[in-house]
């Protein structure tokens, strides 16, 4: 058998390095992942994934492109919920598109909807923040205020998913001693 025979040529695994600091959190693949101390982990295989310093908090979502970065940023710390998260993409993107003429953040949004089109999530991210200060000079440009979330990024009620068990108001148990609740009542707001 000839030498050259033997050579088999192995596609490059790519690997990712991640370094994290004690209590802080990654989301893979859908997954929360916390570190409880100094930790190092390398990603063998293809996963995606999102860093705990850039995952935007509902109450943190208070602008159009904010708004449409969240909805990115469901599609892959919620798999299960990416359906929904993808119309509620498309709905901000085309509200976003409608209301601005800026030439920076009509080529963002091109290129973000075809990194989410590819299943590209994460690239869209980074694509988006980038955008964040045209937003922001072209919304304080105008002197107007961002709109709340719950106006411009509710999907229509038909396909509204469930609440997660954060959202769902907490039902208090009711105790045979009415004198009992009343006192429950003033210590659990």
């Amino acid at each position: 058998m000839p030498r050259d025979a033997a050579k088999v040529e192995r596609p490059t695994a790519r690997t990712m390095h991640l370094n994290l600091r004690a209590g802080e959190r990654v989301y893979i693949n859908g997954a929360v992942v916390r570190a409880d101390r100094k930790v190092s982990l390398e990603l063998m295989n293809d996963a995606t994934f999102l860093l705990e310093g850039h995952v935007l908090q509902p109450d943190a979502a208070t602008t159009p492109l904010r708004q449409l970065y969240f909805a990115a940023q469901t599609m892959l710390i919620e798999p299960g919920q990416a359906d929904l998260a993808r119309t509620v993409y498309s709905t901000l993107q085309d509200g976003i598109l409608a209301a601005t003429d800026e030439p920076a953040i009509l080529a963002g949004l091109k290129a973000a909807s075809g990194l989410v089109d590819a299943g590209r999530p994460y690239e869209a991210l980074k694509v988006i923040r980038g955008l964040y200060a045209a937003e922001s000079a072209l919304i304080e440009g105008a002197g107007l205020e961002a709109p709340p979330l719950a106006q411009t990024a509710e999907p229509p009620a038909d396909t509204r998913a469930p609440r997660s068990p954060a959202e769902r108001p907490r039902r208090q148990p009711r105790s045979p001693d009415p004198k009992a609740d009343t006192m429950a009542a003033k210590v659990i707001p």
